[in-house]
Protein backbone atom coordinates (compact mmCIF):
# COMPACT_ATOMS: atom_id res chain seq x y z
CA UNK A 1 0.00 0.00 0.00
CA UNK A 2 1.42 3.37 -1.03
CA UNK A 3 -0.52 6.03 -0.19
CA UNK A 4 1.91 8.76 -2.23
CA UNK A 5 0.77 6.30 -4.88
CA UNK A 6 -2.97 6.23 -4.54
CA UNK A 7 -3.33 10.02 -4.25
CA UNK A 8 -0.94 10.77 -7.09
CA UNK A 9 -3.71 8.63 -9.04
CA UNK A 10 -6.79 10.19 -8.05
CA UNK A 11 -4.91 13.58 -8.97
CA UNK A 12 -4.57 12.12 -11.96
CA UNK A 13 -7.53 10.95 -12.50
CA UNK A 14 -9.33 14.54 -11.52
CA UNK A 15 -7.03 15.83 -13.63
CA UNK A 16 -8.58 13.74 -16.27
CA UNK A 17 -12.25 14.53 -15.67
CA UNK A 18 -11.40 18.67 -15.70
CA UNK A 19 -10.19 17.74 -19.45
CA UNK A 20 -13.15 15.93 -20.20
CA UNK A 21 -15.24 18.90 -18.87
CA UNK A 22 -13.47 21.07 -20.85
CA UNK A 23 -11.19 22.87 -17.50
CA UNK A 24 -8.39 21.80 -18.94
CA UNK A 25 -6.95 20.99 -22.44
CA UNK A 26 -6.46 17.83 -23.90
CA UNK A 27 -2.83 16.44 -24.89
CA UNK A 28 -1.03 17.21 -21.75
CA UNK A 29 1.76 15.15 -20.17
CA UNK A 30 0.87 14.16 -16.74
CA UNK A 31 4.54 12.33 -15.73
CA UNK A 32 6.04 15.18 -13.82
CA UNK A 33 2.57 15.39 -11.84
CA UNK A 34 3.50 14.52 -8.28
CA UNK A 35 2.47 14.03 -4.62
CA UNK A 36 4.87 14.53 -1.76
CA UNK A 37 5.26 15.04 1.73
CA UNK A 38 5.01 19.09 1.75
CA UNK A 39 7.97 20.71 3.09
CA UNK A 40 6.18 21.76 6.45
CA UNK A 41 4.15 19.48 7.83
CA UNK A 42 1.80 22.00 9.44
CA UNK A 43 0.83 22.92 5.58
CA UNK A 44 -1.13 18.84 5.39
CA UNK A 45 -0.35 15.74 4.73
CA UNK A 46 0.48 15.41 1.38
CA UNK A 47 1.28 18.06 -1.46
CA UNK A 48 0.61 17.96 -5.41
CA UNK A 49 2.77 20.20 -7.79
CA UNK A 50 0.16 19.60 -10.66
CA UNK A 51 -0.98 23.08 -10.85
CA UNK A 52 2.47 24.41 -11.55
CA UNK A 53 3.93 22.07 -13.76
CA UNK A 54 0.65 21.86 -16.03
CA UNK A 55 0.38 25.54 -15.90
CA UNK A 56 2.78 26.52 -19.21
CA UNK A 57 1.44 23.64 -21.27
CA UNK A 58 -1.84 24.49 -20.41
CA UNK A 59 -1.35 28.33 -21.09
CA UNK A 60 -3.13 28.68 -18.23
CA UNK A 61 -2.39 30.70 -14.04
CA UNK A 62 -1.40 27.68 -12.04
CA UNK A 63 -3.74 28.98 -9.74
CA UNK A 64 -6.67 28.65 -11.73
CA UNK A 65 -5.97 24.93 -12.53
CA UNK A 66 -4.87 24.30 -8.71
CA UNK A 67 -8.41 25.79 -7.37
CA UNK A 68 -10.30 23.92 -10.13
CA UNK A 69 -8.46 20.67 -8.80
CA UNK A 70 -8.61 21.14 -4.86
CA UNK A 71 -12.40 20.81 -5.82
CA UNK A 72 -12.17 17.86 -7.71
CA UNK A 73 -10.01 16.10 -4.63
CA UNK A 74 -11.89 17.85 -1.97
CA UNK A 75 -15.26 15.90 -3.02
CA UNK A 76 -13.04 12.78 -2.43
CA UNK A 77 -13.88 10.61 0.94
CA UNK A 78 -10.58 10.31 1.69
CA UNK A 79 -9.62 13.53 1.35
CA UNK A 80 -10.76 16.38 4.47
CA UNK A 81 -9.55 19.63 2.44
CA UNK A 82 -7.62 20.85 -0.37
CA UNK A 83 -6.03 23.82 -0.17
CA UNK A 84 -4.46 26.37 -2.52
CA UNK A 85 -0.99 27.53 -1.17
CA UNK A 86 1.24 30.61 -2.63
CA UNK A 87 1.15 30.74 -6.99
CA UNK A 88 -0.52 27.49 -7.11
CA UNK A 89 0.86 24.24 -4.85
CA UNK A 90 -2.03 22.32 -3.52
CA UNK A 91 -1.72 20.91 0.28
CA UNK A 92 -4.20 17.90 1.28
CA UNK A 93 -5.29 16.45 4.41
CA UNK A 94 -6.46 12.81 4.33
CA UNK A 95 -9.28 11.29 6.58
CA UNK A 96 -8.06 9.41 9.83
CA UNK A 97 -9.02 6.65 8.27
CA UNK A 98 -6.30 6.48 5.68
CA UNK A 99 -3.56 6.48 8.10
CA UNK A 100 -5.48 3.83 10.64
CA UNK A 101 -6.05 1.46 7.32
CA UNK A 102 -2.12 1.78 6.31
CA UNK A 103 -1.04 0.61 9.85
CA UNK A 104 -3.40 -3.02 8.89
CA UNK A 105 -1.84 -2.98 5.59
CA UNK A 106 1.56 -2.75 6.93
CA UNK A 107 0.26 -6.12 9.12
CA UNK A 108 -1.09 -7.97 6.57
CA UNK A 109 1.94 -7.30 4.17
CA UNK A 110 5.05 -7.97 6.91
CA UNK A 111 8.28 -7.87 5.60
CA UNK A 112 7.03 -6.90 2.23
CA UNK A 113 5.61 -4.02 2.96
CA UNK A 114 7.00 -1.36 0.75
CA UNK A 115 8.37 -4.14 -1.99
CA UNK A 116 7.74 -2.61 -5.30
CA UNK A 117 7.67 -3.99 -8.47
CA UNK A 118 9.54 -1.01 -10.06
CA UNK A 119 11.88 -2.73 -11.87
CA UNK A 120 10.15 -4.76 -13.15
CA UNK A 121 12.86 -7.21 -13.02
CA UNK A 122 15.38 -6.27 -14.81
CA UNK A 123 18.60 -7.87 -15.02
CA UNK A 124 21.04 -5.62 -13.51
CA UNK A 125 24.80 -6.32 -12.63
CA UNK A 126 26.37 -4.53 -9.34
CA UNK A 127 30.45 -4.83 -8.90
CA UNK A 128 31.72 -4.33 -5.89
CA UNK A 129 34.63 -3.97 -3.68
CA UNK A 130 36.91 -5.78 -6.49
CA UNK A 131 40.12 -5.44 -4.64
CA UNK A 132 43.37 -6.52 -6.04
CA UNK A 133 43.81 -10.01 -4.23
CA UNK A 134 47.27 -9.24 -2.69
CA UNK A 135 46.48 -8.90 0.57
CA UNK A 136 43.33 -8.28 3.43
CA UNK A 137 40.34 -5.67 2.66
CA UNK A 138 40.87 -2.72 3.97
CA UNK A 139 38.54 -0.05 5.49
CA UNK A 140 38.17 2.13 2.10
CA UNK A 141 37.45 -1.57 0.43
CA UNK A 142 34.98 -1.88 3.89
CA UNK A 143 32.67 1.23 2.87
CA UNK A 144 32.81 0.18 -0.95
CA UNK A 145 31.41 -3.56 0.41
CA UNK A 146 28.68 -2.03 2.92
CA UNK A 147 28.05 0.07 0.17
CA UNK A 148 27.61 -2.43 -3.39
CA UNK A 149 25.99 -4.88 -0.91
CA UNK A 150 23.09 -2.68 0.89
CA UNK A 151 21.98 -1.57 -3.13
CA UNK A 152 21.83 -4.61 -4.26
CA UNK A 153 19.60 -5.28 -1.50
CA UNK A 154 17.44 -2.27 -2.07
CA UNK A 155 17.32 -2.74 -5.89
CA UNK A 156 16.54 -6.51 -5.36
CA UNK A 157 13.51 -4.81 -2.64
CA UNK A 158 11.95 -2.68 -5.63
CA UNK A 159 11.73 -5.34 -8.02
CA UNK A 160 15.35 -5.64 -9.90
CA UNK A 161 17.20 -9.33 -10.36
CA UNK A 162 20.38 -8.40 -9.34
CA UNK A 163 23.55 -10.45 -9.38
CA UNK A 164 26.65 -9.66 -6.99
CA UNK A 165 29.70 -9.65 -8.50
CA UNK A 166 33.40 -9.45 -8.02
CA UNK A 167 36.19 -8.59 -10.26
CA UNK A 168 39.44 -10.65 -8.94
CA UNK A 169 42.08 -8.34 -10.58
CA UNK A 170 44.97 -11.08 -10.81
CA UNK A 171 45.88 -10.28 -14.18
CA UNK A 172 48.20 -7.38 -13.67
CA UNK A 173 51.90 -7.11 -12.36
CA UNK A 174 50.95 -7.03 -8.48
CA UNK A 175 49.84 -10.66 -8.79
CA UNK A 176 53.59 -11.11 -9.59
CA UNK A 177 54.93 -9.17 -6.54
CA UNK A 178 52.13 -10.59 -4.03
CA UNK A 179 54.25 -14.46 -5.59
CA UNK A 180 57.42 -12.87 -4.44
CA UNK A 181 56.00 -11.82 -1.10
CA UNK A 182 54.83 -14.96 -0.47
CA UNK A 183 57.87 -16.76 -1.36
CA UNK A 184 60.06 -14.85 0.72
CA UNK A 185 57.42 -15.67 3.61
CA UNK A 186 58.34 -19.42 2.52
CA UNK A 187 62.15 -19.09 2.34
CA UNK A 188 61.33 -17.63 5.79
CA UNK A 189 59.45 -20.51 6.96
CA UNK A 190 62.61 -23.01 5.90
CA UNK A 191 64.53 -21.13 8.53
CA UNK A 192 65.97 -18.34 5.97
CA UNK A 193 66.21 -14.57 7.57
CA UNK A 194 64.66 -12.49 3.87
CA UNK A 195 64.73 -8.80 3.68
CA UNK A 196 61.44 -7.56 2.22
CA UNK A 197 62.44 -4.59 -0.33
CA UNK A 198 60.29 -1.99 -1.31
CA UNK A 199 57.58 -3.10 -4.06
CA UNK A 200 56.86 -6.07 -2.12
CA UNK A 201 54.02 -7.03 1.08
CA UNK A 202 55.67 -6.87 4.76
CA UNK A 203 52.51 -7.64 6.48
CA UNK A 204 52.21 -10.79 8.52
CA UNK A 205 49.04 -12.00 6.73
CA UNK A 206 51.66 -13.82 4.44
CA UNK A 207 53.52 -16.04 7.45
CA UNK A 208 50.42 -18.57 6.85
CA UNK A 209 50.42 -18.31 3.70
CA UNK A 210 54.37 -19.47 2.99
CA UNK A 211 53.90 -21.61 6.05
CA UNK A 212 51.02 -23.36 3.78
CA UNK A 213 53.21 -23.34 0.50
CA UNK A 214 56.04 -25.16 2.40
CA UNK A 215 53.60 -27.74 3.67
CA UNK A 216 52.40 -28.01 -0.29
CA UNK A 217 55.59 -28.28 -2.19
CA UNK A 218 58.15 -28.87 0.81
CA UNK A 219 61.89 -27.60 -0.29
CA UNK A 220 61.45 -27.83 -4.02
CA UNK A 221 61.57 -24.10 -4.37
CA UNK A 222 64.63 -23.31 -2.64
CA UNK A 223 67.31 -22.21 -4.14
CA UNK A 224 65.28 -21.88 -7.30
CA UNK A 225 65.62 -19.47 -9.85
CA UNK A 226 62.12 -17.35 -10.26
CA UNK A 227 61.28 -18.46 -13.80
CA UNK A 228 60.84 -22.93 -11.89
CA UNK A 229 58.43 -21.00 -9.11
CA UNK A 230 56.69 -17.88 -10.10
CA UNK A 231 53.50 -18.94 -12.23
CA UNK A 232 52.90 -21.79 -9.34
CA UNK A 233 53.36 -19.60 -6.52
CA UNK A 234 51.44 -16.63 -8.27
CA UNK A 235 48.56 -19.11 -8.68
CA UNK A 236 48.58 -20.65 -4.70
CA UNK A 237 48.99 -17.37 -3.38
CA UNK A 238 45.76 -15.45 -5.44
CA UNK A 239 43.77 -18.73 -4.15
CA UNK A 240 45.01 -17.85 -1.15
CA UNK A 241 44.30 -14.48 -0.82
CA UNK A 242 40.87 -14.99 -2.12
CA UNK A 243 40.08 -17.12 0.42
CA UNK A 244 41.24 -14.85 3.17
CA UNK A 245 39.06 -12.35 0.70
CA UNK A 246 36.26 -14.17 0.87
CA UNK A 247 36.21 -15.01 5.31
CA UNK A 248 36.57 -10.47 5.65
CA UNK A 249 33.45 -10.29 3.05
CA UNK A 250 31.62 -13.12 5.14
CA UNK A 251 32.55 -11.64 8.46
CA UNK A 252 30.52 -8.54 6.98
CA UNK A 253 27.67 -10.64 5.88
CA UNK A 254 28.42 -9.76 2.05
CA UNK A 255 28.41 -13.08 0.29
CA UNK A 256 28.59 -12.72 -4.30
CA UNK A 257 27.08 -14.01 -6.94
CA UNK A 258 29.78 -14.52 -9.28
CA UNK A 259 33.78 -13.78 -9.08
CA UNK A 260 35.13 -12.89 -12.06
CA UNK A 261 38.62 -13.77 -12.77
CA UNK A 262 40.82 -10.46 -15.56
CA UNK A 263 43.24 -13.68 -15.90
CA UNK A 264 40.51 -15.31 -17.71
CA UNK A 265 40.71 -12.48 -20.20
CA UNK A 266 44.14 -12.98 -21.30
CA UNK A 267 44.87 -15.47 -23.46
CA UNK A 268 41.36 -16.74 -24.38
CA UNK A 269 40.39 -13.86 -27.29
CA UNK A 270 38.49 -12.33 -25.36
CA UNK A 271 40.19 -9.06 -25.49
CA UNK A 272 40.69 -9.29 -29.04
CA UNK A 273 36.71 -10.16 -29.38
CA UNK A 274 35.53 -6.90 -27.25
CA UNK A 275 37.99 -4.88 -29.42
CA UNK A 276 36.68 -6.36 -32.59
CA UNK A 277 33.02 -5.47 -31.77
CA UNK A 278 33.97 -2.10 -31.00
CA UNK A 279 36.42 -1.80 -34.30
CA UNK A 280 33.26 -3.10 -36.35
CA UNK A 281 32.08 -0.15 -35.26
CA UNK A 282 34.99 2.56 -36.67
CA UNK A 283 35.82 3.47 -32.78
CA UNK A 284 39.14 1.77 -33.01
CA UNK A 285 42.06 3.47 -35.19
CA UNK A 286 46.10 4.08 -35.21
CA UNK A 287 46.58 7.52 -33.80
CA UNK A 288 48.48 9.99 -31.59
CA UNK A 289 47.16 11.60 -28.62
CA UNK A 290 47.17 15.02 -27.83
CA UNK A 291 50.23 15.95 -24.97
CA UNK A 292 48.13 15.39 -21.44
CA UNK A 293 47.61 18.65 -19.41
CA UNK A 294 50.89 20.27 -17.79
CA UNK A 295 53.27 18.50 -19.96
CA UNK A 296 55.35 20.51 -22.64
CA UNK A 297 56.44 19.77 -25.34
CA UNK A 298 59.76 19.22 -24.29
CA UNK A 299 58.38 16.34 -21.94
CA UNK A 300 55.83 14.99 -24.46
CA UNK A 301 56.81 11.87 -26.40
CA UNK A 302 54.14 11.33 -29.51
CA UNK A 303 53.92 7.67 -30.41
CA UNK A 304 51.65 6.18 -32.08
CA UNK A 305 49.13 3.70 -30.31
CA UNK A 306 45.65 1.72 -30.36
CA UNK A 307 42.95 3.96 -29.81
CA UNK A 308 39.46 3.86 -28.55
CA UNK A 309 37.13 6.60 -30.28
CA UNK A 310 35.78 7.41 -26.62
CA UNK A 311 34.86 10.93 -27.43
CA UNK A 312 32.27 9.74 -29.74
CA UNK A 313 30.41 8.14 -26.01
CA UNK A 314 31.16 11.58 -23.85
CA UNK A 315 34.19 11.14 -22.98
CA UNK A 316 36.87 13.85 -23.07
CA UNK A 317 40.16 12.27 -25.07
CA UNK A 318 40.50 9.19 -26.90
CA UNK A 319 41.81 6.18 -25.32
CA UNK A 320 44.80 4.23 -25.65
CA UNK A 321 43.79 0.18 -25.50
CA UNK A 322 47.89 -0.89 -26.88
CA UNK A 323 51.08 0.34 -26.08
CA UNK A 324 52.89 0.89 -28.93
CA UNK A 325 55.20 -2.33 -27.98
CA UNK A 326 52.21 -4.25 -28.66
CA UNK A 327 50.77 -4.63 -25.08
CA UNK A 328 47.59 -3.96 -23.90
CA UNK A 329 47.14 -1.20 -21.59
CA UNK A 330 45.02 -1.53 -18.06
CA UNK A 331 41.85 -0.30 -20.07
CA UNK A 332 41.95 -3.13 -22.33
CA UNK A 333 40.70 -6.05 -20.31
CA UNK A 334 38.03 -3.28 -18.33
CA UNK A 335 36.60 -3.03 -22.08
CA UNK A 336 36.36 -7.01 -22.49
CA UNK A 337 34.98 -7.99 -18.98
CA UNK A 338 32.32 -4.75 -19.34
CA UNK A 339 32.00 -6.48 -22.85
CA UNK A 340 31.48 -9.68 -21.11
CA UNK A 341 28.68 -8.24 -19.04
CA UNK A 342 26.53 -6.66 -21.61
CA UNK A 343 27.29 -10.17 -23.90
CA UNK A 344 25.36 -12.03 -20.61
CA UNK A 345 22.21 -9.87 -20.93
CA UNK A 346 21.93 -7.44 -18.55
CA UNK A 347 19.73 -4.59 -18.58
CA UNK A 348 22.02 -2.08 -16.98
CA UNK A 349 25.61 -2.50 -15.05
CA UNK A 350 26.48 -0.54 -11.80
CA UNK A 351 30.20 -0.40 -10.88
CA UNK A 352 30.89 0.89 -7.24
CA UNK A 353 34.72 2.04 -7.28
CA UNK A 354 36.94 4.05 -4.55
CA UNK A 355 37.35 7.86 -5.29
CA UNK A 356 40.76 7.28 -6.70
CA UNK A 357 38.92 5.89 -9.57
CA UNK A 358 37.05 9.06 -10.68
CA UNK A 359 39.32 9.52 -13.38
CA UNK A 360 38.27 6.50 -14.72
CA UNK A 361 34.69 7.10 -15.03
CA UNK A 362 33.75 8.56 -18.14
CA UNK A 363 36.07 6.18 -20.19
CA UNK A 364 34.04 3.17 -18.79
CA UNK A 365 30.83 4.43 -19.10
CA UNK A 366 31.68 5.36 -23.05
CA UNK A 367 32.86 1.91 -23.34
CA UNK A 368 29.57 0.08 -21.78
CA UNK A 369 28.09 2.65 -24.26
CA UNK A 370 29.55 2.13 -27.26
CA UNK A 371 29.45 -1.77 -26.53
CA UNK A 372 26.14 -1.84 -26.03
CA UNK A 373 25.00 0.43 -28.88
CA UNK A 374 23.77 3.11 -25.82
CA UNK A 375 20.72 0.84 -24.62
CA UNK A 376 22.89 -0.66 -21.68
CA UNK A 377 23.57 2.17 -18.89
CA UNK A 378 26.48 1.97 -16.55
CA UNK A 379 26.19 4.30 -13.33
CA UNK A 380 29.46 4.42 -11.53
CA UNK A 381 28.98 5.06 -7.75
CA UNK A 382 32.69 6.31 -6.47
CA UNK A 383 33.08 5.61 -2.55
CA UNK A 384 34.97 8.47 -0.81
CA UNK A 385 37.45 8.12 2.15
CA UNK A 386 36.88 6.70 5.83
CA UNK A 387 38.84 7.98 8.71
CA UNK A 388 39.07 6.39 11.59
CA UNK A 389 39.33 7.68 15.11
CA UNK A 390 39.27 6.24 18.33
CA UNK A 391 40.02 7.75 22.12
CA UNK A 392 39.91 11.35 19.72
CA UNK A 393 42.91 10.49 17.74
CA UNK A 394 43.88 8.88 14.29
CA UNK A 395 43.29 4.83 14.88
CA UNK A 396 46.81 2.96 14.19
CA UNK A 397 47.92 0.94 11.33
CA UNK A 398 47.30 -2.61 11.19
CA UNK A 399 50.28 -4.88 12.29
CA UNK A 400 48.65 -7.52 10.62
CA UNK A 401 47.99 -6.09 7.02
CA UNK A 402 51.74 -4.23 7.65
CA UNK A 403 50.66 -0.94 6.68
CA UNK A 404 46.48 -0.12 6.43
CA UNK A 405 43.21 -0.75 8.94
CA UNK A 406 41.77 -4.16 7.72
CA UNK A 407 38.25 -4.90 7.87
CA UNK A 408 38.91 -7.31 9.91
CA UNK A 409 39.71 -4.85 12.91
CA UNK A 410 36.94 -2.49 12.09
CA UNK A 411 33.99 -5.80 12.51
CA UNK A 412 36.31 -7.05 15.61
CA UNK A 413 36.07 -3.41 17.24
CA UNK A 414 32.43 -2.82 16.74
CA UNK A 415 30.62 -6.03 15.07
CA UNK A 416 29.41 -6.12 11.20
CA UNK A 417 25.57 -4.64 12.15
CA UNK A 418 27.52 -1.35 13.93
CA UNK A 419 30.14 -1.29 10.85
CA UNK A 420 27.36 -1.78 8.13
CA UNK A 421 25.01 1.27 9.45
CA UNK A 422 27.74 4.09 9.93
CA UNK A 423 28.98 3.26 6.67
CA UNK A 424 25.58 4.31 5.59
CA UNK A 425 25.27 7.38 7.29
CA UNK A 426 26.71 9.35 4.74
CA UNK A 427 26.52 9.53 1.17
CA UNK A 428 28.61 7.19 -0.73
CA UNK A 429 30.70 10.83 -2.37
CA UNK A 430 30.81 12.01 1.26
CA UNK A 431 34.15 11.89 3.75
CA UNK A 432 33.01 9.80 6.81
CA UNK A 433 34.36 9.54 9.76
CA UNK A 434 34.18 6.43 11.77
CA UNK A 435 34.65 6.98 15.64
CA UNK A 436 35.19 3.81 17.05
CA UNK A 437 33.90 5.50 20.58
CA UNK A 438 30.82 7.14 19.32
CA UNK A 439 29.34 4.51 17.46
CA UNK A 440 29.11 2.29 20.69
CA UNK A 441 27.67 5.27 22.81
CA UNK A 442 23.99 4.51 23.89
CA UNK A 443 22.75 8.06 22.58
CA UNK A 444 20.81 9.73 20.35
CA UNK A 445 23.55 10.81 18.57
CA UNK A 446 24.27 7.45 17.71
CA UNK A 447 22.29 6.54 14.86
CA UNK A 448 22.85 2.96 15.11
CA UNK A 449 21.45 2.99 18.77
CA UNK A 450 18.81 4.91 18.13
CA UNK A 451 17.05 2.72 15.34
CA UNK A 452 18.24 -0.53 17.04
CA UNK A 453 16.64 0.98 20.45
CA UNK A 454 13.15 1.55 18.43
CA UNK A 455 13.18 -1.55 17.38
CA UNK A 456 13.46 -3.05 20.66
CA UNK A 457 11.25 -0.79 22.10
CA UNK A 458 8.95 -2.35 20.40
CA UNK A 459 9.74 -5.95 21.27
CA UNK A 460 9.87 -4.69 24.86
CA UNK A 461 6.04 -3.89 24.25
CA UNK A 462 5.00 -7.19 22.99
CA UNK A 463 6.36 -8.75 25.84
CA UNK A 464 4.74 -6.56 28.06
CA UNK A 465 1.43 -7.62 26.67
CA UNK A 466 1.96 -11.17 27.10
CA UNK A 467 2.78 -10.74 30.72
CA UNK A 468 -0.07 -8.60 30.92
CA UNK A 469 -2.55 -11.63 29.11
CA UNK A 470 -2.77 -9.32 25.98
CA UNK A 471 -3.11 -11.21 22.47
CA UNK A 472 -0.87 -9.13 20.38
CA UNK A 473 0.19 -11.42 17.43
CA UNK A 474 -0.22 -9.65 13.53
CA UNK A 475 -3.56 -11.68 12.61
CA UNK A 476 -5.16 -10.06 16.18
CA UNK A 477 -3.96 -6.96 15.73
CA UNK A 478 -4.98 -6.58 12.30
CA UNK A 479 -8.72 -7.31 13.49
CA UNK A 480 -7.85 -4.30 16.55
CA UNK A 481 -10.28 -1.33 16.11
CA UNK A 482 -7.70 0.50 14.75
CA UNK A 483 -10.41 3.73 14.36
CA UNK A 484 -9.08 4.15 18.18
CA UNK A 485 -5.92 5.37 16.92
CA UNK A 486 -6.95 8.96 16.42
CA UNK A 487 -4.72 11.06 18.24
CA UNK A 488 -2.43 13.15 16.54
CA UNK A 489 0.12 11.63 17.87
CA UNK A 490 -0.55 8.17 16.94
CA UNK A 491 -1.18 9.70 13.20
CA UNK A 492 2.22 11.43 12.72
CA UNK A 493 3.77 7.63 13.47
CA UNK A 494 1.70 6.36 11.17
CA UNK A 495 2.12 9.02 8.32
CA UNK A 496 5.65 8.21 8.69
CA UNK A 497 5.13 4.83 8.47
CA UNK A 498 3.17 5.42 5.13
CA UNK A 499 6.76 7.31 3.51
CA UNK A 500 8.27 3.95 3.63
CA UNK A 501 7.61 2.89 0.35
CA UNK A 502 7.98 6.18 -1.69
CA UNK A 503 11.18 6.60 0.01
CA UNK A 504 12.06 3.34 -1.04
CA UNK A 505 11.32 3.60 -4.76
CA UNK A 506 13.06 6.56 -4.62
CA UNK A 507 16.34 5.01 -3.02
CA UNK A 508 16.10 2.29 -5.93
CA UNK A 509 15.49 5.06 -8.57
CA UNK A 510 18.39 7.18 -7.57
CA UNK A 511 21.28 3.81 -6.46
CA UNK A 512 21.14 5.79 -3.15
CA UNK A 513 20.81 3.54 -0.13
CA UNK A 514 21.79 6.02 2.59
CA UNK A 515 18.40 6.93 1.93
CA UNK A 516 16.94 4.18 4.01
CA UNK A 517 19.37 4.75 6.67
CA UNK A 518 18.55 8.43 7.15
CA UNK A 519 14.55 7.67 6.52
CA UNK A 520 14.49 4.81 9.85
CA UNK A 521 16.67 7.46 11.82
CA UNK A 522 13.49 9.54 11.32
CA UNK A 523 11.02 6.72 11.48
CA UNK A 524 12.79 5.82 14.88
CA UNK A 525 12.56 9.61 15.52
CA UNK A 526 9.10 9.31 15.86
CA UNK A 527 8.65 6.27 18.01
CA UNK A 528 11.07 7.37 20.66
CA UNK A 529 8.95 11.12 20.53
CA UNK A 530 5.74 9.04 20.70
CA UNK A 531 7.45 7.38 23.61
CA UNK A 532 8.06 10.41 25.13
CA UNK A 533 4.69 11.46 24.92
CA UNK A 534 3.25 8.45 26.84
CA UNK A 535 5.22 9.18 29.86
CA UNK A 536 3.36 12.25 30.35
CA UNK A 537 0.16 11.28 28.93
CA UNK A 538 -0.84 8.13 30.28
CA UNK A 539 -3.51 7.55 27.07
CA UNK A 540 -0.64 7.38 25.05
CA UNK A 541 0.64 4.35 26.23
CA UNK A 542 0.74 1.26 24.31
CA UNK A 543 -0.18 -0.91 27.13
CA UNK A 544 -3.69 0.39 28.85
CA UNK A 545 -4.32 -1.52 31.49
CA UNK A 546 -7.54 -3.41 31.77
CA UNK A 547 -8.79 -2.32 28.06
CA UNK A 548 -7.22 -4.87 25.89
CA UNK A 549 -9.36 -3.53 22.74
CA UNK A 550 -7.38 0.05 22.78
CA UNK A 551 -3.80 -1.57 23.89
CA UNK A 552 -4.08 -3.89 20.65
CA UNK A 553 -4.58 -0.88 18.40
CA UNK A 554 -1.76 0.87 19.86
CA UNK A 555 0.11 -2.15 19.71
CA UNK A 556 -0.74 -2.21 16.30
CA UNK A 557 0.76 0.89 15.69
CA UNK A 558 3.98 0.16 17.01
CA UNK A 559 3.91 -3.55 15.36
CA UNK A 560 4.08 -1.32 11.88
CA UNK A 561 7.02 1.03 12.77
CA UNK A 562 8.92 -2.30 13.89
CA UNK A 563 7.70 -4.41 10.47
CA UNK A 564 9.52 -1.06 8.42
CA UNK A 565 12.98 -0.63 10.47
CA UNK A 566 13.21 -4.73 10.59
CA UNK A 567 13.14 -4.22 6.61
CA UNK A 568 14.93 -1.27 5.92
CA UNK A 569 17.93 -2.64 8.64
CA UNK A 570 17.60 -5.89 6.25
CA UNK A 571 18.45 -4.11 3.20
CA UNK A 572 21.26 -2.47 5.10
CA UNK A 573 22.48 -5.91 6.10
CA UNK A 574 21.66 -4.80 9.89
CA UNK A 575 19.88 -7.79 12.31
CA UNK A 576 17.15 -6.17 14.05
CA UNK A 577 17.59 -5.63 17.73
CA UNK A 578 15.39 -7.49 20.02
CA UNK A 579 16.70 -5.92 23.53
CA UNK A 580 19.45 -3.72 24.14
CA UNK A 581 22.14 -4.53 27.06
Amino acid sequence: MNLFTEMRALVIASLETMQTEGTLPEGLDFANVAVEPPRDAAHGDMATNAAMVLAKPAKMKPRDIAEALAGKLAADARVTSAEVAGPGFLNLRLAPALWQGLVKSVLETGADFGRSTMGENKKVNVEYVSANPTGPLHVGHTRGAVFGDALASLLDFVGYDVTREYYINDGGAQVDVLARSVYLRYLEAHGQDVAFEDGTYPGDYLIPVGDALKEKVGDAYVGQDEDVWLAEVREFATEKMMDLIRDDLKALGVEMDVFFSEKSLYGTGRIEAALEALESKGLIYEGVLEPPKGKTPEDWEPREQTLFRSTDHGDDVDRPVKKSDGSWTYFAPDIAYHFDKVSRGFDALIDVFGADHGGYVKRMKAAVSALSDGQVPLDIKLTQLVKLWKNGEPFKMSKRAGNFVTLRDVVEQVGPDVTRFVMLTRKNDAPLDFDFDKVLEQSKDNPVFYVQYAHARVCSVLRKAQEAGIVADDATLMAADLGKLDHEAEIAVAKKVAEWPRLVEIAGRTNEPHRVAFYLYELASELHGFWNKGNDDASLRFIQEGDAATSQAKIALARSVAIVISAGLGILGVTPAQEMR
